[in-house]
């Protein structure tokens, strides 16, 4: 008996997908994802380029997932920095622990398949060590509606802002949750500020910025990376 082609098995297995035919009217698309459009005004969504609003609107369900690949252009840790990002591998390790730039770095970005958010994952190429992997999940939740998740139960409440067309998300405060108790973290103790940026530069890429500062100590650490989009959208969506 013959056997099937490879390919003919792999077919059989792939997701059907239905593509919407081209020259649909605007109202007729599917419509995008609208969980980080909803956390600012509809004046500040409409300063961000069309890029950034696709970008933050794309529909990730079922397998799908968003891949951003480019490289850090520069990292720098403070005494303190370098012994804030060694401390906070006891928790999965989610700032940069070394300086080192102009090495590769990608991001995946998927969805918690309950819906209420998404899974990031960063992994940066250190020149003399295996690559670092940082994972969080950024949940529409909490006072503010988006917060994300370290490790350890630890989370950040973040604000998100438009500031010369980038996008900005910023710490309104910290906290720990485990279950449905969920602590605020006291801010005088604490004493952190987080600001991540995504700046568009045309062309499919993307900075991305991150500053992490203390109320005494100052700026613990910066980085800054350049990403590009590494695929297309399958068929278009409605950005609101």
């Amino acid at each position: 008996m013959a056997r099937k082609p490879i390919r003919a098995h792999v077919v059989h297995y792939l997701p059907k997908r239905s593509v919407p035919p081209e020259g649909l009217p605007r109202e007729q698309l599917p419509l995008g994802d609208t969980r980080f459009r909803t956390l600012l005004s509809p004046e500040d969504w409409a300063q961000l380029p069309a890029t950034v609003r696709q970008r933050f609107s794309k529909r990730l369900t079922g397998a799908a997932s968003a891949v951003y690949q480019g490289e850090v252009l520069k990292c720098t840790l403070s005494r303190a920095g370098w012994c804030l990002a060694q401390l906070l591998r006891l928790i999965g390790g989610p700032l940069p622990l070394s300086e080192d730039s102009m090495t590769p770095a990608i991001v995946c970005v998927t969805e918690d398949v309950s819906g209420r958010g998404q899974f990031w994952t960063r992994q940066y190429g250190r020149r003399d060590k295996p690559p670092q992997t940082i994972r969080s999940t950024k949940s529409f939740a909490g006072p503010t509606g988006l917060e994300e998740h370290i490790g350890g139960g630890i989370g950040v409440a973040l604000t998100l802002l438009v500031e010369e067309q980038a996008l900005m998300f910023k710490s309104d405060h910290f906290f720990w949750k485990r279950g449905r108790i969920r602590l605020r973290l006291p801010s005088r103790a604490v004493g952190l500020t987080l600001a991540v940026g995504h700046i568009d530069c045309g062309d499919g890429w993307f900075a991305f910025t991150l500053d992490v500062s203390h109320v005494l100590l100052g700026q613990l650490i910066h980085q800054t990376a350049m990403f590009r989009d590494t695929q297309l959208d399958p068929y278009p969506l409605r950005i609101p």
